[in-house]
């Protein structure tokens, strides 16, 4: 792959402008994106320019750029994210019913979680994440829940990074992260209090795949209170099955030649007939 004399590669940059966009930065001028990327303007406009011409950035008429919808329809295609997001929806809707606070899905993204559903009440209880956004591994209850299904590697990773520091965070070391992650492993949940709001309650659960391995987690924010947990994760933990199964059903070989539409899109039985028969043809 070429490289440039700043040793990196062509992808590596234009990955470095996609990357200045951000879910509170999602209109950039030219001078903002070089900035952000930390790349010369010079540099910055050709790199646009190649990604204007692919759809993954658009340029408005008043010469402020934004990302393209071809990167939706990119990342539509990823079994690992957005389509477990549309398998897991219905399910994901019927938790929250029950709930009324808020009903999130994470999946692994480097030492972080990354939500890729959210569905919440208008009068919740306070909860800083949202679709799209990061929060460290350590920080929360669906990163625990990830990272205590993760290599070991990973574990080191997040140790080696630091550990987040916040006023009521529980874990404070590396013995006491171990702890709750074998903790994780041999309950089915993590629930954490207030750990970065005060008043807010995360309890998550692991969401299993076809093989038993472990595609993401199913976490609720609920008021940091004197109710039980154990309601909330008997409700959690019924729909993470459901939504395993949905995923074996999905995932499973269809005509003999593995899988085909079904991972990535959620529609009615008659429908994802029609289109698989349109992609045979």
């Amino acid at each position: 792959m070429a490289r440039g004399s700043g040793g990196l590669s062509v992808l590596q940059r234009h990955l470095m402008v996609l990357g200045a966009f951000e879910t509170r930065h999602p209109f950039l001028t030219l001078s903002e994106v070089a900035e952000r990327a930390g790349l010369s303007p010079s540099t910055a406009h050709r790199l646009l320019a190649e990604l204007v011409a692919e759809g993954l950035v658009e340029r408005t008429e008043d010469r402020v750029y934004r990302l393209g919808v071809r990167l939706y329809e990119l990342a539509s295609r990823t079994p690992g994210g957005l389509g477990l997001r549309e398998l897991s929806r219905p399910v994901l809707a019927r938790v929250q019913s029950v709930v009324r606070q808020h009903t999130q899905i994470g999946v692994l993204a480097g030492t972080d979680v990354l939500t890729i559903e959210k569905l919440s009440a208008r009068d919740a209880i306070v909860n800083g994440s949202y679709i799209g956004g990061r929060t460290p591994l350590a920080l929360s209850g669906p990163g625990l829940v990830l990272l205590a299904h993760a290599p070991e590697a990973l574990v080191e990773a997040v140790i080696a990074e630091g550990l987040p520091r916040s006023p009521n965070h529980a874990i404070r070391n590396a013995r006491e992260l171990r702890t709750w992650l074998r903790r994780a492993r041999d309950e089915g949940a993590v629930v954490a209090d207030g750990w970065i709001y005060e008043e807010s309650r995360s309890i998550a659960v692991p969401i299993h795949g076809p093989g038993r391995g472990v595609y993401g987690a199913l976490c609720v924010i609920v008021p940091n209170d004197a109710v039980s947990t154990r309601p909330t994760i008997d409700l959690l933990r019924q729909a993470s099955a459901a939504i395993t199964r949905d995923l074996e059903l999905a995932y499973a070989p269809h005509g003999g030649e593995g899988p085909g539409l079904r991972p990535l899109v959620a529609s009615s039985t008659r429908s994802l007939e029609w289109l698989e028969a349109q992609a045979e043809g």
